[in-house]
């Protein structure tokens, strides 16, 4: 099954949220859905990096977006903005143009909604994420690579998960430490999501496939009735 069958993405606005593979989530379900005739156009409410070599607009011209999407089919949407990676990248920024404008022209509008400084696991500020208005649906990601290892290694904002849940940052990240934060967020209303990938989990099976269902059922205890999909972006797979 693909990406997008597994994760239900409907036409409209999709925002990706969290941490350890929502840029390549954004890509390969722009792949997928093309691949079975859809135009997608990929964009951001906050910061991303350009995706390779495909065109990038910023969306001040809509008919020449509506060509490109035409031509071919999938498009980067983004303003250049004064943020820069520590090797000096230029990262984009929003959209010239309203994400509902982006809508209005692309079948799937794919928007990257958060940042997490390449960590695998995130807790999330009270300005955070950022959801476009007229979201139809939002996925968060969150890296399987992290579980097992020290709060303060693999958690973007370790120290504000620490306060929050009362660990250690030497504390290990653990799948139910994870729901215990998710937890805090929703009822917080910091945080909503329709689905969750945990990405990086090895195909075989294993420790990570096991933190998975460990997850899934401390969501599930925790009140927060969500689906829960494996996989793998680097793999290509997700059961």
């Amino acid at each position: 099954m693909k990406f997008y069958e597994s994760l239900r993405a409907v036409p409209g606005i999709t925002s990706v949220v969290g941490s350890g593979g929502k840029s390549s989530l954004l890509e390969l379900l722009g792949h997928e859905l093309v691949e079975d005739g859809a135009t997608v156009a990929l964009a951001t409410s906050t910061h991303f990096l350009p995706f390779g070599d495909m065109t990038r607009l910023d969306g001040s011209d809509l008919n020449a977006l509506g060509g490109i999407l035409g031509r071919d089919r999938m498009v980067c949407v983004g303003s250049p903005s004064c943020e820069r990676t520590p090797q000096g990248q230029v990262k984009l920024g929003p959209p010239s143009c309203g994400f509902g404008e982006l809508a209005g022209i692309a079948d799937y509008v794919l928007v990257e909604a958060d940042g997490s400084k390449r960590l695998p696991l995130k807790a999330h500020a009270s300005w955070e994420p950022v959801i476009p208005e007229g979201n139809g649906q939002t996925v968060l990601v969150l890296g399987a690579s992290g579980f097992g290892h020290p709060v303060e290694e693999v958690v973007h904002r370790s120290d504000l998960l620490c306060q929050r849940l009362g660990c250690g940052l030497e504390d290990a990240a653990t799948p139910e430490l994870i729901a215990r934060e998710l937890a805090f967020e929703w009822r917080e209303g910091l945080l909503t999501f329709d689905r969750v990938l945990v990405n990086q989990v090895d195909e075989a099976g294993g420790p990570t496939a096991d933190a998975t269902r460990t997850l899934a059922g401390a969501l599930a205890r925790l009140d927060i009735d969500c689906p829960v999909v494996a996989g793998s972006l680097g793999q290509g797979v997700c059961w």
